[in-house]
């Protein structure tokens, strides 16, 4: 045993410093007091978190369902946050239709001198806030846009997932798209969308697109690469569930249902869903996994609280399997 008395002034300095570097390590997740950070309300819902931290900066994008003028209407928004606590004015980057309602955006990607955005489509016309809750229709189709400084964004362009030979209107309903780079050959690119659980298509330039396989799976899936397997987040009926593969054909379940604090927390009692994960793990500032996800209630989605009181939490782990996230103030 090292008495402090004995150490020198240079050993102690080390010592508090790198007592300090722990401490700090985690900080900001440690400053949250909540694991809400955007709240929904009775005209409005935060669902479908896509997340990019890039220069020390989140980049928080999402569907903004609002009820206007006696009508719903669905956007992809975006927000960024340096410390998950202060973040800016929700930012529409969609237009505004019911036909289209461009929304759920899966994850950005860079690709060559680009910032690549993957979402849908959700059209449901005519719908308005005192109807029964309604899904999108069978025309929903996934899309990509670009930009060049995250901030100002291109028209959505339609991915023709299914090959360059199936015509638009046969390629059936397909929603929430994730991008994700082979883990085996640079430049091959995998989209992963919602059709007969998730299927799988791949490209090498984004537009012309080759259909692989399908597996059974929830919706809202996200992908991570880690130990030469590809990680699938996706969500069922409720909670996260996780899948692992090392070819993209044969997965297998791992882990537990994922449900978090959804027994003490009201805002999320009818659903928590679309939970997509980046891996921080490295980065001294957070030392962790991060999850976002929506959660919505205290209705269920079937009973009303699908285009209104979701919102958008956060939770983090070491490991996937083990999760911890704020506990005050969390009701």
């Amino acid at each position: 045993m090292i008495s402090i008395k004995k150490c020198s002034t240079p050993l102690i300095l080390i010592m508090l410093f790198f007592s300090t570097q722990i401490i700090a390590q985690n900080s900001i997740i440690n400053n949250l007091n909540t694991p809400i950070l955007f709240k929904g309300n009775d005209s409005i819902a935060y669902r479908d978190p896509a997340i990019l931290y890039h220069n020390n900066k989140f980049h928080l994008f999402y569907t903004l369902v609002k009820s206007e003028n006696g009508f719903i209407y669905s956007y992809t928004a975006q927000s960024t946050s340096s410390d998950l606590q202060l973040w800016s004015p929700s930012k529409i980057i969609t237009p505004k239709g019911q036909n289209l309602n461009y929304c759920s955006p899966g994850n950005v990607i860079r690709f060559k001198d680009e910032w690549v955005l993957s979402l849908q489509t959700y059209p449901r016309p005519g719908l308005r806030s005192t109807d029964k809750t309604s899904y999108g229709t069978a025309d929903a189709r996934v899309f990509i846009m670009r930009s060049k400084d995250l901030e100002t964004w291109s028209e959505p362009e339609v991915l023709k997932v299914k090959g360059p030979d199936i015509k638009l209107a046969d390629m059936g309903r397909m929603i929430d798209p994730y991008l994700v780079e082979d883990k085996d050959e640079k430049g091959k690119w995998w989209c992963f969308y919602k059709q007969n659980g998730v299927s799988m298509s791949f490209s090498y330039d984004l537009r012309n697109w080759t259909y692989c396989c399908n597996t059974e799976s929830g919706e809202n899936v996200s992908v991570l690469k880690e130990n030469e397997e590809y990680i699938l987040l996706h969500s069922p009926k409720n909670g996260i569930a996780i899948k692992r593969s090392k070819n993209l054909r044969d997965w297998t379940d791992w882990g537990n249902l994922i449900v978090l604090g959804q027994k003490q927390w009201t805002w999320a009692k009818g659903r928590i869903s679309a939970g997509t994960v980046i891996d921080l793990r490295s980065n001294s500032k957070f030392g962790k996994y991060l999850m976002f996800f929506h959660g919505s209630g205290p209705k269920t989605e079937e009973e009303g609280d699908f285009d209104k009181n979701a919102s958008l939490g956060i939770a983090w782990s070491d490991d996937l399997l083990h999760w911890n996230w704020p506990q005050e103030d969390s009701k």
